[in-house]
């Protein structure tokens, strides 16, 4: 065996050594590029989709660009409101003035702004509202990294530009280059009927960012904001200075009016400012809505009331509804005062405008409001009166109180509980013998105490109260209507009010013939049709259908009945018999004044120390083929017989010219007379 030298024993760990440090090497090359290799494929195959979006939305952003309005049509194919086309300006920052150098140059802004201020007020047209200094320097206005208003954003400075205001900012467009620019953009103005047909039921519109914030009491529109950051269908997104609906059928139907956002995709450059546009995608129309109102009962009927205000001495408000009792149809829903909408046009409205029209806005035929700002007047909403006395019959013979053959002596003057407490018919009047059916025809207080009242607490005692409600609720009064409004009131039922220390049997007594609940003038109306059409609680609408665009019908109407009560026929035949109150100086030359039912009221209350009376009046035609049912209130207005029968009958006049109390349109009898005429020579 050769035994190696020291020296060639080192060569050869030498060359082991090198040859594994080799090995290694090309081993960790190999892991190298195979690393590489594979994350080029990654990135070339499966993550490059993604990364080219992400890239794109870097450098582009979509801008919303605003919807068209959809309209709102009376039942005569009247445009109660619309959108037309009109110029607004729009602002886009050059520079971030609300923080770091940009603060520094704020007086240069301050004193553009300015400048646009004043070209506003000495160009613009007097009836559109400017915005204020304090509205362009706002933060959410300036801020650059605002939610709601980005860098590359343009701002809504003004809407409803006139033509010297066009041209003038046309013209100047880059006249303030480094500060900002300027953009004339065509846009709509919402419009409404001059003739202020139905204001407070069709609505007006408001900014969103006005409607949507936290000091918002319309948890509609605030639902809407909240979900802005999740949204992800552009077309669905709201901007801070659209206009949306607000009250009325704006505010009910504004997912329908509304139609969908377009939007301009433009470059975004590092400094976060528009680079220009690469894409524009048009906004989509919204539906048109097709209201039951119709525009000439509706003037009429506004017309009617006016004319009544005027003549009554304490009266300064009127609120009445017609409704259709086959079908459910609202043709006429009035609420006097009312306001040229127009004011709200352009989504804002002047400190002078709010004041005019500060209880004059709601609709008091839904809810109850002021009317005016001194508290000493009464409020839309009054007790119903002796309107209330066909369901207190109904309520006497369903419990068994009374039968129709029972009798009662009125002397004008009914003592009840311990005989100290005394209730009288108006004026003291005595009836002598009475029945169900007269008592109702003459308005017998007195019955509905000693017949009604006063024997449901004897035999229910506390509990009286509940089944009262019971029935007030089955005719409608005491819950919604379910009329395709915001904001309907209930109603109140103060029998129930605790702060109340009268006892249960004088609340019961006064509930008895209507004085000690209050509803509106639509619940009132509902209720009348259930009268009419014997005991089915229609739902009461005010729109008939939905179209898009094209005129496609994309949603219809239906006949809804809410609840049913189940009553003898001979009860309704009593009921519909008693209800001949005598109206002859409003109703003497109907042509319907023997086939119609009727009821007055007179309810009374305390307003801030004084003793008001009201009028109420309810009515439905014809007697044997019910069709319209009308419901009218005048607060403070003294007997519903004098101050609210006049108004029902100038309703009834307006149906039946439009589409005839009994099917025969009173304007298609003069059109066929005039055509018959000039067949013959005449």
């Amino acid at each position: 065996m050769r035994i190696w030298s020291r020296e060639e024993q080192d060569d050869y760990r030498k060359r082991r050594t090198f040859n594994v440090r080799m090995s290694l090497f090309f081993f960790t090359v190999f892991v190298v590029f195979a690393i590489i290799i594979v994350r080029t494929a990654a990135l070339q195959f499966v993550e490059a989709p993604r990364l080219q979006k992400e890239a794109e939305e870097r450098a582009t952003q979509d801008i919303p660009m605003k919807p068209v309005r959809g309209t709102i049509f009376s039942a005569d194919r009247a445009k109660l409101a619309y959108s037309e086309p009109t110029q607004s300006l729009y602002i886009t920052f050059e520079k971030d003035f609300s923080k770091g150098q940009g603060l520094k140059e704020r007086p240069k802004l301050d004193a553009v702004l300015q400048e646009v201020l004043d070209t506003f007020n000495e160009k613009g047209d007097p009836t559109i509202v400017n915005p204020t200094m304090e509205q362009l320097v706002d933060k959410d206005f300036l801020d650059m990294d605002n939610v709601n208003s980005y860098g590359y954003s343009a701002r809504l400075a003004k809407v409803g530009l006139s033509d010297d205001e066009v041209a003038y900012f046309k013209e100047n467009k880059n006249k303030y280059k480094g500060i900002l620019t300027f953009d004339v953009v065509e846009e709509t103005l919402r419009r409404y009927d001059p003739d202020t047909v139905a204001v407070q039921t069709i609505g007006y519109v408001k900014k969103f960012d006005s409607v949507s914030g936290k000091d918002s009491k319309i948890d509609f529109y605030k639902k809407i904001a909240a979900g802005l950051k999740k949204q992800k269908d552009e077309g669905l997104m709201y901007s801070r200075t659209e206009n949306v609906g607000y009250f009325g059928l704006e505010q009910q139907y504004q997912t329908v009016l509304r139609g969908k956002n377009g939007y301009r995709k433009i470059g975004v450059s590092a400094q976060n400012t528009a680079q220009g546009v690469e894409e524009v995608v048009a906004p989509v129309k919204g539906n048109n809505i097709w209201s039951t109102i119709n525009k000439s009962i509706q003037i009429q009927t506004e017309k009617a009331m006016s004319k009544q205000l005027s003549k009554l001495p304490n009266a300064i408000s009127a609120s009445a509804v017609a409704m259709e009792i086959d079908t459910g149809n609202v043709v006429a829903m009035a609420n006097m005062p009312d306001f040229d909408a127009n004011v709200y046009r352009t989504g804002s409205i002047s400190d002078a405008n709010y004041k005019a029209v500060e209880y004059l806005y709601l609709n008091g035929a839904i809810r109850s409001k002021p009317t005016d700002d001194t508290g000493k007047k009464a409020e839309s909403v009054v007790y119903l009166g002796s309107t209330i006395k066909p369901l207190s019959v109904l309520i006497g013979l369903e419990e068994g109180l009374i039968s129709l053959g029972t009798t009662y002596n009125d002397t004008g003057i009914a003592e009840y509980g311990k005989g100290t407490d005394k209730i009288r018919n108006a004026g003291s009047h005595p009836y002598g013998s009475l029945n169900p059916i007269t008592a109702i025809e003459h308005s017998s207080n007195t019955f509905m105490v000693k017949k009604i009242g006063e024997p449901l607490y004897l035999r229910d005692g506390v509990k009286s109260l509940e089944v009262w409600d019971k029935y007030m609720k089955e005719f409608g009064l005491g819950v919604k209507t379910g009329i395709d409004l915001p904001g309907e009131w209930t109603g109140t039922a103060d029998y129930f009010d605790a702060n109340d220390e009268s006892s249960t049997l004088s609340k019961m007594v006064f509930a008895s013939f209507g004085q000690k609940g209050k509803y509106t003038a639509i619940q009132l109306a509902q209720y009348t049709a259930m009268l009419a059409n014997r005991g089915s609680r229609v739902q009461p609408h005010l729109v008939s259908k939905i179209t898009d665009p094209t005129g496609k019908v994309v949603k219809q109407a239906k006949y809804t009945v809410l609840n049913k009560v189940d009553f003898p026929d001979s009860y309704w035949d009593a009921i519909q018999n008693g209800m001949k109150t005598k109206v002859d100086d409003s109703f003497g030359d109907f042509a319907y004044k023997d086939n119609f039912a009727r009821k007055t009221g007179t309810s009374t209350q305390d307003v801030n120390g004084r003793h008001v009376d009201n009028g109420v009046f309810i009515a439905y035609a014809p007697r044997d083929n019910p069709k319209l049912a009308v419901a009218v209130m005048v607060p403070e207005g003294g007997f519903g017989s004098e101050s609210a029968a006049p108004i029902a009958r100038a309703i009834f006049d307006a149906y039946d010219e439009e589409y005839g109390l009994d099917g025969t349109p009173k304007k298609e009898e003069a059109q066929n007379a005039d055509g018959e005429a000039a067949a013959n020579g005449q």
